[in-house]
């Protein structure tokens, strides 16, 4: 079974989703998910506990990396939203790209840049993949803005989602559309921890 491990709690910002409103939007941050691209047991959570949760009070959406691998039949479905630059520690600034589809009720966005997510398999080099996954955590968070998506909750999975909170509570803090919004990391598989 999953380990869940909850983050810290920051006060609540001017874009919080209070007033009675009952809907609550969760974004979901994954390396992979059915249908589009799988390796292991993370795909299969990602891709069915979206559908699964209650659309009338949910609104959840899926940030994954647009890997070149992901199958032409999906591929041709994506739309794009938008692109920009986003600073990188000491890569200096580097390409995000922003696609999207809608499948089974649920909106997809994709993170595009060639360079990270090119080749024949997402995985690869440990190395090559903790700055591959260290850009696309901070990239899911700079996109939110762009698509025009606040979630209340974001839902890290496994380690190349897990500094979507730090990322969250330290370089995005001083923004008020980030805040107030909480995290949880799902963990699920402890063989695999990006060391």
């Amino acid at each position: 079974l999953p380990i869940v491990v909850y983050w810290k709690k920051e006060p609540a910002g001017p874009f919080d989703m209070g007033g009675g409103n009952d809907m609550k939007n969760i974004l979901f941050v994954a390396s992979e998910c059915v249908p589009f691209i799988k390796t292991g047991g993370l795909a299969d959570v990602a891709g069915a506990l979206p559908k699964a949760l209650d659309k009338s009070r949910y609104d959840v959406r899926v940030v994954l990396p647009d890997y070149t691998c992901i199958p032409e039949k999906y591929r041709g479905q994506f739309q794009y939203v938008d692109s920009f630059q986003m600073e990188l520690g000491g890569l200096g600034r580097v390409y995000v790209g922003v696609m999207t589809c809608r499948v089974e009720g649920i909106t997809y966005y994709f993170i595009d840049n060639e360079h990270y997510f090119g080749g024949d398999k997402p995985y690869g080099d440990l190395l090559w993949d903790i700055e591959k996954f260290c850009f696309f955590s901070k990239a899911a968070l700079s996109i939110l803005p762009t698509v025009g998506f606040r979630p209340d909750v974001i839902h890290c999975h496994d380690w190349q989602a897990g500094l979507v909170p730090v990322f969250l509570h330290e370089m995005f803090k001083d923004n008020p559309f980030y805040r107030g919004i909480r995290t949880v990391v799902t963990i699920h598989n402890l063989r695999f921890q990006g060391v």
